[in-house]
Parts: structure tokens; sequence; C-alpha cells
């Protein structure tokens, strides 16, 4: 080295021994100048790799970039003027050494090359460039020495040895420095870069190489989010490679290139097989089973690869500089080691410690730095694998077919999307654990074996022993958690189905009996709740005394082992810190592995969900009809045979069927005989067996259960279709919907709720038919649009849409009906049989043929009012409905029979996972129908076109005010939360004890090579640990306690609140809101603010005692804590008010993306056959990118505050070195060591006290929400003592409105205006009216379910509104509209109290016709019915809702008649009982089929809310009134 430098290169005298150090001139000119080459090559080949791939438009050559270009020219002309020089020197005789030559030509090059590449990068599009910053940044340190080693020598010497270098030397230096301040400054966006039409782009696009280093963009929106509530315009759109359109494409392509592959190989299996099967040839059996053995060694395709081939590479990155940061991570705690021994040293230089403190801090920088480099990494990859799966998911639900369809429930698909998708995320934050804790594992035991040697071994023993520990308690924590959910998932469905139910339950007076199983849930789920609470102290006190118990055994072995060994300082600290540095890894290592384990379920999950059979297109062939070719059948069925599934038996069988081009062809049969499947058939919906299928033209298509969007009532009838104004109000005169947008709150910008919840069955159905007349299609299939509609209603739709005269008059028509009144008027009528044809032809042929479609006719025809003394009649109708009732009912949701396995509704996965803070304002409304003749509305002054029923939900903003943590310290008890808080106190006070022992006990003097009084010293030291973690048990087990005492009240006072509340509310507040009281908030007050109250007290007391520890040992440390407390706050601030936003908006976008979801996949079937798949995924893809951008600024926030705060506790580390190295002559080694291995730790708990506070803040809302509705206005009291009507009251059955009048809500007209009536005891009264003449009113108002503006209502002569309301509803019977069934047994539908004998429930089910059915059930009055009675068919429903009322047997009966068609028989039978059963009661009826009245004692007709006419139905009908126009149109009169 000397010979190539003309002198020596390394002298230590010179450079370390010497109290102002410099460093030789051969080491600066080879190493010190070659720095920032070697970096810059190596550097230059991965980053031409990424610059030739990554091209983004080139950038207009600016004057910055000259000025770049131009000092670069200048450094490379200064560098060879130097190399010139050189050889001048040579020519000159003076023979320089080589390095003078060598040093100036490798650095002339080099920045030559910078040069290029600024240039280079500018026609890539580069902005700014980390790698030429990194470069310029190393050169500028590497010339810091030279330059002040220059000075040094020159000052000294007096005089500039050699001018010219010395002169190239500083233009050199200021070049380089000129050089890297431009090259922070960015350039302006490329040109040419696809137009960005982005009103809102995110800045991290165009932002520089430090301001994404360190985050620096985001503040922009700190400081807004700060200054007011963020709201969705603020929020910046998605960066290109983060949208559903890109990652859903590539996941896409990767899957089908995974299942292609493995389609490949099966097919050569699968040809083996098929040729032995068709030749039949052979040997037998065995030969078959050889090939379909080798079948079974096929892969299936592994959905993990196309994932891997998806995100892999980017994942990848960020495991790099994981990799970085962990090597990274051992630098400090050797440093510190340093750091005690400079500080034993008395007589070392005071830089050496100046140097040691910079290196920590520079280390500790990098290290935050580069660690949210990482998780930046791996949380996009986790947010881009959700937006994958989700978007894979929706696209693959619009095509499975119905029996895939049928192993997965709606709820179960949902979950795949919220639950499973979320669980990838979360997984990939701590993948990179895998090998990372290992690494780290092995790393700081091979640094604490190098100061401890092997004594290691036993602190090391103690931590693998703790492992299975904590994993067992994971483990028994887990079964609690699924005992919980179980629980939890059976609370929340039956308060779904208390608040659908809501109203039968107040019409009964059920409340307390349903109140008592709510309550013994929720007593079930506390006592799990108070279980893993135990266990969770358990393993805090694990968690806390981990570290100590392993720093405790080793010590102690160290110092007994020999008594040699002496545990100094040095030795003490530096194995406490690596201790800490390996607490993190051990306990990761578990939870990734179990991680990982729930993820593959959920992998599998996925990827079986992705393999199901999909529906074959070709299954129906299409063909456009050419307009002018009339081709003469638009549909032909030829012998063909359709399933449901593959392996299930086939419900068509040998359908033959041409229907020609504009005919309108009616499809009739008994309920579940396949009239529906046959328009599924012809959709392609089934799967088809053997036959041919073609439809000519576009579809049209009305399923049987209408299917409304969640959105405005015009968007639903276009669907999609340009507006068109004609033609919409044509389609809404046809329709009968003209009336109905009057009523409406706005008209046809009313948004109407999920599932249709605001329109009446009839309004959604003729909505749903107004779709398929709108979209103006070749052929129509209308799947029974009648029978929910009003009959009057019915006829005026047949005739003004369907019928030979209507709208679509010319068009082809399938018309499946109940309704035997229009069949004369079609041109073919197709009778079908158990999913056979039985006949067909026109109406008068099959008349004349007098078969089963005669006989068919003779059951329903309108003219055969069965009288009572028919009994022959009687009997055979009696057997077709026990017989219809115990076929497969045609479950009405999906168009597919029921196997026993009966779908769960969405609404309980929805509710879980619904949102976080407000959710969107029509979320999740059970069925709460505003019924078809209940008044919608009134029409109110258009003022407001939006004019929505449901209020929306107001969302919390700002920050929480002290009153709610008030509350909550209420609800805990206040002496609980000051025990808490003094425990905390103690327990950082022996903390701190055994630190302060520990650092005592380092400097105790060394006597012959040993230390005095180990034994003592082990002692003191093992208590005071040993305590700590005692009142860390004790506190975070009183803790729980309190919390669970806190969910205990607040849970029970809501419920006690949402039982006496009146109806009014649940009219107006969706259930999914109320619901989501009862989980989301109820959860997060159950399991999440306990455990974050005890991070939040834990981190800010471990932040204070830190500061207390390092000012005790370095006084000074004090003046820096204000100025780093401010920075702290004001980070804190501009944080949680951001991210507290940021949080609330993630969750109110997250829910419309499941609602969307369940909407879609209950309407499949329609989206298809309007082929309006391609919008409905864009539709899904625009959701989740409105979520995914409201979370990304979430990540960033998170990486953003990280790097802020982690800078601040690198201050601290930085200052605690700092004043130690400045007092270092007054301080001992230990203190030292105490202060500084304090401050190092802090940084983790600064960090997590900012995220508890922002968690705190978020989560303490909902004790705000719950107590809003634990406060809502309540109605009378149940029961008044002293006013409680006699035991036999009702006795005569008389009843008396007084000049009556009543309104919905406030601020709505009144529905009854002044009504007198008086009606005698035992009389059959029926009422009827129009569509919102106020019907179902008045049969509320008897039940007090509204409460009277004015005037009165007399019970035999006992005014009502002055008893209990359980008193006055328990001594009334309703049979309701809707048959409402709780799932439960039968037995508890029918007498929730259990006050009646099993004798008189037989008797009231004979009665009711449904004793054959439950004697039937092998588990007879124990029959499970499921949620809603979904195993039930409807008629049956209605049937147990008669035996209800029967077995009440009060003197006053109510009977609200359903508005669907029920089968006719149901009806008949219902109407027959009540004749028989109640015939001395007072009846009054709400008939919307007039024959069920027309014997009845007097009808009473309302119209708008007033008398009309109230006589004999004959007098009336005679009278010709309303009532004779009503009964004209049904046919009556």
């Amino acid at each position: 080295m000397e010979a190539f430098c003309g002198s020596r290169f390394w002298d230590s005298n010179l450079s370390i021994h010497t109290d102002n150090p410099d460093l030789t001139p051969c080491f600066q000119n080879t190493i010190l100048a070659w720095i920032p080459s070697i970096y810059l090559w190596s550097a230059l080949p991965f980053y031409l790799l990424y610059l030739k791939h990554n091209k983004r438009g080139y950038i207009v050559l600016s004057v910055l970039s000259r000025f770049k270009t131009l000092f670069g020219v200048l450094l490379w002309c200064v560098s060879w003027a130097d190399l010139f020089y050189s050889f001048h020197e040579l020519l000159q005789n003076r023979t320089p050494p080589p390095v003078y030559f060598v040093t100036p030509l490798i650095v002339g090059i080099t920045v030559l090359l910078a040069t290029l590449l600024i240039q280079y990068e500018r026609l890539r599009g580069v902005q700014s460039s980390g790698v030429l910053i990194i470069f310029w940044f190393l050169c500028v340190l590497c010339a810091v020495g030279p330059f002040r080693s220059k000075i040094m020598t020159t000052t000294a010497q007096g005089h500039v040895n050699e001018r010219f270098r010395f002169t190239t030397f500083y233009i050199y230096f200021a070049l380089i420095i000129i050089e890297l301040i431009l090259s922070c400054f960015k350039e302006k966006p490329p040109f040419f870069s696809p137009v960005n039409t982005d009103p809102n782009p995110c800045p991290e696009l165009t932002s520089g190489f430090l301001s994404r280093l360190t985050f620096w963009w985001f503040t922009s929106m700190a400081i807004l989010g700060y200054r007011r509530p963020l709201e969705d315009k603020d929020l910046w759109s998605l960066n290109e490679d983060d949208t559903s359109k890109i990652i859903v494409q590539q996941l896409s392509e990767e899957w089908e290139k995974e299942k292609s592959e493995c389609k490949q190989k099966e097919d050569v299996t699968y040809m083996k097989q098929s040729n032995h099967v068709l030749n039949h040839v052979g040997g037998g059996p065995e030969e078959a089973e050889v090939l379909i053995r080798d079948k079974k060694h096929n892969r299936k395709p592994s959905f993990l690869k196309a994932l891997l081939r998806t995100f892999g590479p980017y994942f990848l990155i960020g495991s790099f500089f994981k990799l970085i940061q962990d090597l990274l991570s051992f630098v400090n705690p050797q440093l510190l080691s340093v750091l005690i021994g400079f500080i034993k040293n008395k007589d070392a230089p005071a830089w050496w410690g100046f140097l040691i403190a910079a290196l920590m801090f520079i280390c500790a920088v990098l290290q935050t730095l580069i660690l949210h480099q990482h998780f930046q990494y791996c949380f996009v990859t986790g947010m881009r694998l959700r937006t994958g799966i989700t978007g894979v998911i929706y696209r693959k639900s619009l095509v499975i077919t119905n029996s895939a369809k049928r192993s997965s429930t709606v709820g179960e698909i949902v979950n795949l999307m919220s639950v499973d998708a979320q669980r990838f995320m979360d997984l990939m934050t701590f993948l990179n654990m895998l090998w990372s804790a290992p690494l780290q594992i092995f790393l700081a035991l091979y640094f604490l074996w190098q100061t401890l040697g092997p004594s290691v071994l036993a602190g090391v023993a103690v931590m693998v022993l703790l492992i299975p520990f904590n994993s067992a308690i994971a483990m028994k924590t887990r079964a609690f958690q699924v005992e919980q959910m179980r629980y939890k998932d059976s609370r929340i469905k039956l308060m779904n189905e208390i608040l659908g139910g809501i109203k039968v339950l107040k019409l009964y007076a059920w409340e307390p009996s349903f109140s008592e199983k709510v309550l013994e849930i929720r007593k079930n789920e506390l006592r799990v709740l108070k279980k893993s609470a135990y266990l969770n102290s358990l393993s805090t006190f694990a968690w806390i005394s981990a570290p100590f118990l392993v720093a405790l055994t080793t010590f102690a072995v160290y110092v007994s082992v020999d008594e040699k060994n002496i545990l100094d300082a040095e030795k003490a600290f530096v194995s406490l810190s690596l201790f800490n540095i390996l607490k993190f890894p051990l306990n990761m290592l578990p939870q990734v592995i179990s991680n990982i384990a729930q993820t593959s379920v959920s992998l599998k999950r996925i990827q079986q969900f992705l393999s199901h059979d999909e529906l074959d297109p070709n299954c129906v062939e299409t063909k456009v009809i050419a307009p002018g070719k009339d081709i003469s059948n638009a549909i032909s069925v030829t012998n063909a045979t359709f399933s449901w599934g593959k392996e299930l038996k086939p419900s068509l069988k040998d359908i033959n069927l041409l229907v020609p081009s504009g005919a309108l062809v009616a499809i009739v049969g008994h309920v579940g005989c396949g009239k529906s499947s046959l328009v599924s058939a012809l959709l392609g919906e089934m799967e088809k067996l053997e036959g041919e299928v073609a439809v000519k033209g576009s579809v049209a298509y009305v399923p049987q259960q209408a299917w409304i969007q969640n959105a405005t009532l015009k968007d639903n009838i276009l669907f999609g279709q340009a507006p068109n104004e004609q033609k919409y109000q044509n389609v809404l005169e046809a329709c009968a919907l003209k009336t109905d947008l009057e009523v409406l709150p706005g008209g046809d910008q009313t948004e109407i709720g999920e599932k249709g919840i605001n329109l009446s069955g009839g309004q959604r159905q003729r909505v749903s038919l107004a779709r398929a007349v709108y979209s103006n299609s070749d052929i129509y299939l209308l799947d029974d649009p009648l029978s929910a509609v009003d009959s009057h209603v019915a006829k005026h739709i047949f005739d003004k849409v369907i019928g030979p005269d209507g709208v679509l008059k010319g068009k082809t028509r399938i018309l499946v009906t109940h309704g035997i009144s229009f069949l004369p008027q079609v041109d073919h009528v197709v009778v079908l049989v158990d999913g056979k044809i039985s006949e067909m032809g026109s109406y008068q042929d099959l008349l004349k043929q007098n078969k089963a479609f005669a006989e068919f006719l003779r059951n329903y025809a309108l003219d055969e009012d069965i009288e009572e003394d028919e009994p022959t009649m009687l009997e055979e109708e009696e057997v077709l409905l026990a017989e219809d009732t115990l076929s497969i009912h045609t479950d009405l949701a999906d168009n597919e029979p029921v196997t026993n396995e009966v779908r769960k509704q969405f609404l309980r996965q929805l509710s879980v996972i619904s949102s976080e803070g407000g959710e969107c304002p029509n979320k999740m409304s059970t069925k709460r129908r505003l019924c078809e003749k209940k008044p919608a509305e009134p029409p109110l002054p258009r003022k407001n076109p939006n004019e929505k029923l449901i209020q929306a939900e107001t969302t919390e903003t700002g920050t929480v005010k002290l009153t709610v943590f008030w509350q909550y310290v209420k609800a805990v008890s206040p002496v609980i939360s000051l025990v808490i808080c003094f425990l905390y106190c103690c327990q950082n006070a022996a903390a701190i004890g055994a630190n302060v022992w520990l650092s005592d006990w380092t400097n105790e003097p060394v006597i012959n090579g040993t230390q005095h009084n180990t034994a003592m010293r082990i002692g003191v030291y093992a208590a005071l640990g040993l305590l700590q973690g005692l009142i860390v048990l004790i506190c975070s087990f009183t803790l729980a306690m309190g919390g669970i005492n806190a969910a205990r009240t607040l849970h029970a006072a809501l419920l006690e609140n949402k039982f006496h509340t009146p109806q009014s509310f649940y009219d107006t507040t969706p259930t999914g809101r109320i619901i989501n009281r009862f989980s989301k908030d109820i959860y997060v007050i159950d399991e999440v603010i306990p455990p974050t109250i005890l991070m939040f007290l834990g981190t800010f007391f471990t932040s204070l005692s830190t500061m207390i520890v390092i000012i005790a040992s370095t006084p000074l440390f004090a003046v820096v804590i204000v100025p780093l407390a401010i920075l702290y706050f004001f980070v804190q601030r501009f944080y949680v008010a951001t991210s507290r936003q940021l949080k609330r908006l993630e969750s109110v976008s997250r829910s419309p993306i499941y609602s969307h979801f369940s909407e879609t996949v209950a309407g499949a079937s329609v989206i298809r056959a309007y082929r309006r798949v391609k919008s409905f995924v864009d539709i899904s893809d625009l959701k989740m990118d409105e979520n995914q951008k409201s979370y990304y600024p979430g990540i960033v926030s998170n990486r953003w505050l990280g790097v802020r705060v982690e800078f601040v506790g690198n201050c601290i580390v930085l200052f605690a070195a700092l004043f130690a190295v400045i007092g270092k002559n007054s301080l001992n080694a230990g203190l030292v060591g105490l202060s500084v291995s304090y401050a190092l730790q802090v940084t983790l708990s600064l960090n997590w006290m900012v995220r508890m506070t922002s968690e705190l803040e978020t989560n303490i809302v909902a004790v705000e929400r719950i107590k809003e509705y634990s406060e809502t206005e309540t109605e009378a009291p149940w029961i008044i003592e002293g006013k409680r009507p006699p035991e036999d009251w009702p006795s005569k059955g008389e009843l008396e409105f007084v000049n009556y009048s009543v309104r919905y809500r406030k601020g709505l007209d009144l529905v009854l205006k002044g009504l007198n009536l008086q009606v005698h005891g035992g009389e059959k009264i029926g009422i009827v009216g129009r569509t919102g003449a106020g019907k179902s009113s008045m049969t509320l108002c008897l039940f007090r379910i509204l409460e009277a503006v004015k005037g009165e209502i007399k019970i035999d002569g006992v005014k009502i509104s002055e008893i209990g309301l359980h008193d006055l509803r328990s001594r009334l019977t309703i049979i309701p509209q809707d048959p409402v069934l709780f799932s439960g047994t039968l037995r508890m539908n029918l007498d929730p109290f259990n006050k009646y004998s099993d004798e008189e429930i037989w008797k009231a089910l004979e009665l009711s016709h449904l004793k054959r059915f439950v004697s039937s059930q092998p588990s007879t009055l124990d029959y499970e019915c499921s949620e809603g009675g979904e195993n039930l068919s409807v008629g049956q429903r209605q049937l147990v809702c008669l035996a209800r009322a029967l077995l009440r047997k009060t003197r006053i009966l109510i009977l609200d008649e359903a508005t669907a068609a029920i089968d006719l028989e149901t009806d008949d039978l219902i109407q027959m009982t009540i004749r028989t059963q109640f015939e001395d009661c007072t009846v009054l009826t709400i008939a919307h089929r007039l024959n069920t009245i027309m014997d009845y004692t007097r009808v009473l007709v309302l119209d708008n809310g007033t008398i009309a006419e109230f006589d004999t139905p004959a007098s009336l009908i005679a009278s010709k009134g309303i009532f004779y126009s009503m009964a004209k149109d049904a046919g009556l009169a």
C-alpha cells in the first residue's frame, strides 16, 4: 500500500489516540475517495434494470436539469484536471505515486456516469432519484474528512503544500455540495405520461425521494385532518397499481393460467378413462379402478400459486428492507457496550464519546426509515391482496351454478370476502417474521454468548419454557373465543329476529319472554369473557415478567457458576438490551405460525369457492333476431330434462315446448310443480341434463320474489338503460306506479332501502315488472308477477301490460300465474304436474279435454264460494292442502326448491362485519314492510326531492368529549379506576427499583477478582422483579373485571330501553343500525376497550418512567424534554385527528361493498337475464376502490406517525448518550448503562402510546352510541298497578271509537280523522278500502301501537288509554298479515311463556289443520323452526299464527288478511276455522279478497281515514257506492 500511496496507509497515533484526530493522506486518497464510486457502480446494474421496466414518459429539459448536468460536467473536468496535473508532473520528472493517477481517473469516470444517469433518468421520467441523492450524499460525507484535514495541515504548517490539488479539491467540494442540494429538488412531472384526469391525484407519485423516505408527502393531509374532519372529497385517488381494474385483472389471468395448466394434465387422464367407459372393453372393473386412482394424483389448481405470481415480487422488496433492518438492530447494543467502556476509561479523548452518540443516533434513524419502508411494502401488498381476492370472488359469484350456490350460503360467501380476505391482509404484516424471527434469535444468542458465555443458555431455557406456556394460553383463549363467538352469534341472531318481528312481539305482548332469552345468552357470554380475562391477565403477566425472569436466571447462573465472573455494567446492560430485542421475535413466532394456519384454512375455503362449477353459457342457445326476419318460434325446447344440480334428481323431465314469436303463454299448476323452475331453465339457470333449448332474442325476467336494488326507484326501473322520459312515463302508467309515486316521500327519486324495504310487496312487484317493460326486450319471462298485488291492480296490470292489448303485445310472453280469471285471454296454457307438462293448448281446448286442468279450475273457480254445507268438498280441500304443505314448498327467495338446509339470511353476517363509525343510512334493515295497505307517508309538499324515509345516521366527528370517558369510568366504577392507576404506579416503581438495584450492583467494587454479597444482590433483584409481575397480574385482572362490569350494565340498559321503545322508532330506524349497536358497539365495549386501556396505561407509564430514569441519572436531560414533548404532542394531535376520521371513512365505505355483494348474489339470476354482469362488476370494483381510497391514507398515516415519533425517540437516545459523555467524570458506568438502555426501549412505547390514544378515542365512541340508544323515548308502562282491568275483561267484546284521530309520527298528517263507531259483542265486521285508506291503522290503534291524537277507544266500557300496555295487548288476539315466526321450537312459537298444557296446544294445532304436519315430524312440538320460519311454507306459517290465536282465544279477534296470494287453500282453511271457532267473539277482518267477507254482519268501508260506508254487505251493494265498485272489480257483483 505504501508503494501505491507513497506514504503510510494507517497510523493509529494520528487517527485514534489523540484529542485532535486526523486521517493519513493515503487513507483519504484511497478508501474515502473510492467509497462513492464503489456504491454507484454496484447499484448501477440493478438501477438500469429497474429504469428499463419503468417508463413514465420523458421530462422536458428544465433549468434544474441543465444546471445539474453543467455541474456534473464541471466536476468531471475538475477530477481530470487532477489527472492531467499528475501527467504534467510526470513530464517534469517528479514521479507522483500511482494513487494520484488511479483516484482521479475513477472519480472522473464515476462523476461522468452520474451526469449521464441524470439525463437517462430524465428520459425515463424519474422526477427525483434516490440513487443519485445517496451518491452525492456519500461524496460530501467522504469529502468532509479530507476538507478538515487539509485546513488543519495548512494552519499547522502556515503555507499550502500542493497549491493545484488544494484548489481543485475546494472546487470539487463546493460542486458536490451544490449537486447534493440540487438533487434534492424534484423535476416537473413527465411529459406524454398517460393523461391524469384525477381531480385529486395522490402526491406520492410525484414526490421526491426524501419526501417518500420520510412520508413527508402525507403531511398535507395530516394538517387538513387536524383543521377540520376529513371528508370523502379530501381523499386522494388510488395509485393506478392499487386499483381493482389492474389488480383483479392480473390475479384473474394468473388463476386462469393455473386452472388451464391443471386442466391439460387432467384432460389426458380423463381421455383414458372416458375411452374406456365408452368402449366397454378391456378387463372389466379393475382397469377402470386403476384409471380412477390415477386421477387422484392430479393436483387441483392452486390459488396460492396465482397469488404468489401476482403479488410475490412486490412483497420481496419489503423483505429485503426487513433484512437490513434486522441487522441494524444489533448495532446499538454493541455501541452501548463501547459507550460504557468509554465511560470507564477516564483518559479516553472526548470525541470518542461524541462519535459513539452520533453513530447510535444515525443507526437508530436509519433503522426507523428502513423499517417503515418495509411496513409500507407489506401493507400495500396486503391491501392489494384484499382487493384482488374480493374482486375475484365477486366475479365468480356471478357465474356459479345454483347447486354450488346452495353449498355456500350468501352469508358464507360474504364471509369469504370480508373475514378471509382480511386474514390475508393481517398476515402480510408479519409474514416476514417467518424467516426474520429465527435470524434475530440466532444473532441475539450469538452476541449474548460472547458477552456472558454459556450462562445464556439458562436464560434461553426460561424463554423456551415460556413459549409453550404462552401458546397453551393462546389455544385456550382461542377456544374461549370460539365459544364466545357462538354465544354472540346466537344473541345477534335472536336480536335480529326480535327487531325484525318487534311489531308482532308488541302485538302479542311477548317482550318479557324474549328479553329473558337475550339476557340468558348474555350471561353465558360474559361468563366466557370472564374466563378469558383470567387467562389474558396471566399472559400479560408472562409477557411483562419474561424479560425480567430471563435476565434474573442468566445473571444468577452467571454469577454463581464461578466467583471470578463479575457482573459489570457493560455485561449487564448490553445483555439486557439484547434480551429486549429477543423478546419480540420469540413472542411473534408462535403467533405468526398460528396466523399462517388460520390463513391456510381461509385459502382452502377461497380456493374451493373459486373451483365451483360455473353456469354453462351455451346451455341455452341465444340468437339475436335480425329485424325484418320473422322467425316462427321464439322459444323451442325439445326433449329437455333439467335439474338444480348434477347430483340432484331432475325437477323437470322430458319438456317439449314451442312458443311462437309474439305469443302469450300461461303456465299453471300446483305449488311446487316446477313452474318457476321452467322459467329458470329458459334463462339457463338450471343444469341441462339432456335435450335442446333455444331462446331467440333478448330476455327480460320478472322473478317471483321481486329483486330490488338499494338505489332510487328510477334507477331500479331504468336498470342501466339510457333514460327516455316519454317511454319511462308510459311504463309507470302501465304498471300502475303513478299513484305510488305520489305517496312516496321523494317521488321516483326516493331512495329504496335494502331488499326494497320501504316498498310494500305489491309495489316491489310492480317496480320489478316496470324494469322488464322498460328494457324493451324480445322475450318476457314473468314468474307470477300478479300474486303480490291487490286484485283490482292485478286486473289493471294484466289489461295494460301483459294481456292481448297491453304494452307488450307482439312480444313473446311467458306468464306463470295463480290467477284463473286471466286464463281465457291467453294464447296457450301449459299445465305442469310434478315437473312434466301434462297438457297444453288453448283455454277452450283444455276445458273440453276435461283432465287435470279442468279439475284445477273447478277447485279454484271464483264463483264457487265454499259454503259450510258442502262437507264432501271440504274433505278434499283439506287433503289437498296437507299434501301441498308437506311437499317441498317452493322457496320464494331463490326460485329453487328448498333442500332442507335452509339458507340463512345475510343479515347477521353483515351486521357483525358492519361498520365502524356511522354506517350507511339504509343499512341492513330486515323485512320491516311498510305494507301495501298501510298508508305509506301521505303526500308531503315536495319541498325536498330526496326526502328519505330513513334519516342518515349522524357520524361523530372531531374530538371525543371527556364526558364520554367519564360515562365509561362511571360504568366501571370510579373506585376501581383509581385503584388501577395506583397499581400501575406501584408496578413501575418496582420495575425502576429493580433496574436501579442492578446498576448499583454492577458498580460494586471488585476485590481480589470477586464481588461480595452476590446472594443478597440476587435476592433483592428477584424480589423487586417478581413484585412487579404480581402487581401487573392483579392490575390487569381488576381492569378486566371492571370492563366486564361496565359491559354488563351498558348492555342491560340498552336492551331494556329497546323493548320499551315505541313502534314509530322502528319504522324510521333501519334494523341494521340498531343491530349494529348490539353487535359492533357491544363487542367494542366487551373486548376492545379494556385491552386498549391496559396497553395505553402500560405504554404511558413506561414512557414516564424512562423520562424519570434519564433525568435522575443525567439531570441536564430535563432541558431537552420540553421541546421534544411539544414535538411529540403536535405529531400526536395531528395523527389522532386524521387517523380517527380516516378510520371512520373507511368503515363507512366498507359496508356498501358487502351489502352490494349480498344484493348481487340474491339477484344474480336477474342480472344475468338482463346481461348486466359487466356493469355490476364495475360497480363492485368502484365500491372496493372507494374503500381502499380511505384505507390507503390510513396505512400511510401510521407510517408517517412512526417515522416522526421514532425520531423523537431517537433524539432521546442521542441526548441520553450525549449528556452521559458530557458528564462523564461525575457518572459511573452503571448509571450510564441504565439511562441509555432505557432510552433505547422508549421508541416502541412512544409509538404505541399514540396508537393507543387514537384507538381509545376511536373506540370510546361506542359508549356514546350505546348511551344514545339507551335513552330514546319509551312507550307507556307495561303494567300500571292499581289500574289493572278485571281478570275476565273483555267479557262481552264491545268496541267503541269516540271521535278518534291518530297519526303515524309527529309531523305527518292524520291517518284516521275523527272516527265514531260502535261494534256490539260477537259481531263480525269486515274492513275494506283502497291502499292507504287507514285499514291497518285501525288495528294498530286498538293495540296502542299508535297513540291517539284526540278521542278514545273503549272496550267493554274500559278506556284503553288508562291501562298498562301488556294488560291491553294480552287480552286481544291478532292474526297479522305477515306471518312472523322466530327461530326456536314450534312450541315456543305458539306459547313462549309456557302457560298452556300440551293437550291445549295439540287441540289448537288440530283446529288449525297443522296436526298432521306436526305429528309427522320426528320431534313433534319441538320441531325446530329456522330463522324467519323458512323451513315452513308461507301457508303453514299463516296457520301457525292461526294456532296462536286459537290458543289465546280472547273475546276480540283481529284478522289482517295477507296480501300475497297464499295458495287459496290456506286462505279458505283460515276463514273456516274462524267461522267455527270464534263463533261468539267479535271479529274484525281487514279484507283484500272480498269473497271472504260477503257473509259478515257488517262491512266498514274506509276512505282516506274517514268512514265512507258502514252497513250489511247486501245493502252496501244495493246502494251502489264504493263497496259496490270494488265488488264489481272482483267479479262479485
